[in-house]
């Protein structure tokens, strides 16, 4: 496994696709790469399990942080502005597959973008399937964005593959923003972050929350953090590997950009 940082050829660079990032860029590492978007740097817990699976390909990491969070948006404005950003970025650099590293834009825009682009999209879903399949006291909990509780698609993976369980569904409000500010080496707020993943341990009739599914690209980086406050133990589902292997499945016998560095672009 290789360890590689995000750094891009610019400080701000949205605005600069057809400018320094672009310019800076080799010709012959434009094309081909994958395109990873969420909404800040939550993404990268996707960005690196695809590195631990598919070390030879190069990102193109787009984190839309001038509309972050997701979770504040109305979904018909985010879906607009989401499709708008991933068709634009497929126009200029030509990804070989969009995979959306966030949990909030997937459950609102994946047939969309599907819809008006021609490369394959992987998305991120609540991992309710693994977590109803390795659950021993048929109670979880979903812990994501109050957008992603309350998305129609999430109600359908409960029904489709947790009808019989009990499911905790909790909105934190402010996890993505401590798993922000953590990365960006501020200190984790101990009293706050308990208080955001307090309602998912819960005991129903006699037995106990024992799987919380990270319904959020952010939260992962947090996932130590949350151990040490829990009030007891249970196992944490982080997606982030899946998708990796479900973008390698879809990528096989594809061109996928090899050679030079991952980029990393922001909007402002």
């Amino acid at each position: 496994m290789r360890d590689r940082p995000y750094s891009s050829p610019v400080a701000s660079a949205f605005q600069c696709w057809n400018g320094d990032v672009w310019s800076k860029t080799p010709e012959a590492e434009r094309f081909g790469r994958v395109l990873v978007l969420d909404s800040g740097v939550g993404g990268f817990s996707v960005a690196r399990a695809i590195q631990e699976l598919m070390p030879e390909a190069r990102l193109l990491y787009l984190a839309d942080t001038a509309a972050f969070p997701y979770g504040d948006w109305q979904e018909d404005e985010l879906r607009d502005r989401i499709v708008g950003l991933v068709v634009e970025t497929c126009r200029t650099w030509q990804p070989s597959a969009v995979v959306v590293a966030c949990n909030t834009a997937s459950t609102l825009v994946l047939q969309a973008l599907r819809a008006v682009i021609d490369v394959p999209v992987v998305g991120t879903v609540p991992a309710i399937k693994p977590a109803a399949e390795q659950t021993q006291s048929g109670v979880f909990a979903v812990l994501a964005t109050p957008g992603t509780v309350k998305r129609d698609y999430t109600q359908e993976l409960i029904s489709t593959f947790a009808p019989d369980h009990h499911i905790e569904l909790v909105g934190a409000t402010r996890l993505a923003e401590l798993a922000e500010n953590k990365l960006a080496g501020r200190g984790v707020d101990k009293q706050l972050l308990m208080n955001e993943i307090s309602p998912c341990f819960v005991e129903q009739d006699g037995k106990r929350t024992d799987h919380i599914v990270l319904g959020c690209t952010h939260y992962p980086f947090l996932k130590e953090d949350m151990e040490k406050v829990a009030p007891w133990p249970v196992t944490w589902i982080d997606p982030s590997p899946a998708i990796a292997k479900r973008l390698a499945s879809v990528l096989a016998g594809a061109v996928v950009a090899s050679t030079g560095t991952d980029i990393y672009l922001h909007t402002v």
